[in-house]
């Protein structure tokens, strides 16, 4: 009887782009498999979690810094020529 190979579980990326590598690569897996790898699923899954969070934050803290860019414009004064 063999022991099934577990992937270890890896560090919550730092970045955006390492988060969203994570993402791709975990669905790439998830789709080219022909049966579902149930011993590493919820490894698989966590680490998906994990990437998705990090992309989420990163994807908000923009759009507030957008937001208040714009918002800053809509103030500003305008001078006419």
């Amino acid at each position: 009887m063999s022991t099934p190979t577990r992937k270890r579980k890896k560090a919550a990326p730092k970045t955006f782009k390492a988060a969203y590598d994570i993402l791709k690569s975990n669905a790439a897996e998830l789709q080219q498999q022909d049966e579902p790898d149930i011993d590493n699923l919820m490894t698989t899954v966590e680490e998906s979690i994990a990437a998705y969070r990090v992309c989420e934050t990163r994807i908000n803290a923009v759009q507030q810094a957008l937001d208040a860019a714009f918002a800053e414009e809509d103030v500003t004064p305008k001078t006419e020529s």
